[in-house]
């Protein structure tokens, strides 16, 4: 009798498992920062709105089972500087502990229209909040 040893994983799609030869795909390292999410989820309902998908901010908060002022301080993320947003989306994944920066950070921020200001704000969010080897 002839015994074969390899290394397999299950992968288990809908209801059905299968048998594949090989070590299990790596799991990505930390998680993806909430904020990040967030601004995602506020750049794809305001693509849902736009094109008429939904036909308010009130329909898209029952939608997304949120309150109207949860969805509205998820939709005040774009009123953020481009540069920002672009940074925020960028974020580091987080591997342990809190997240650095939160929505909740960037309150104040969203109120202020000046860009300039709100690039001044952020950076003092940024200096104390992110570690700075991903400055």
């Amino acid at each position: 009798m002839t015994t074969v040893t390899r290394p397999i994983h299950f992968r288990v799609r809908e209801t059905r498992r299968r048998i594949v030869t090989g070590p299990a795909p790596a799991t990505p390292p930390g998680r993806v920062p909430r904020v990040a999410r967030l601004l995602a989820l506020a750049i794809k309902f305001d693509k849902m709105l736009q094109d008429g998908v939904v036909g308010s901010q009130t329909d898209l908060a029952a939608l997304a089972r949120v309150t109207q002022p949860r969805m509205t301080q998820i939709m005040n993320l774009l009123h953020l500087a481009p540069d920002i947003q672009e940074e925020i989306l960028f974020l580091p994944p987080v591997t342990e502990g809190r997240d650095p920066v939160t929505e909740r950070d960037l309150r104040d921020i969203v109120t202020t229209a000046a860009w300039p200001r709100q690039r001044r704000q952020w950076a003092n969010i940024t200096n104390s909040a992110l570690p700075t080897s991903i400055m």
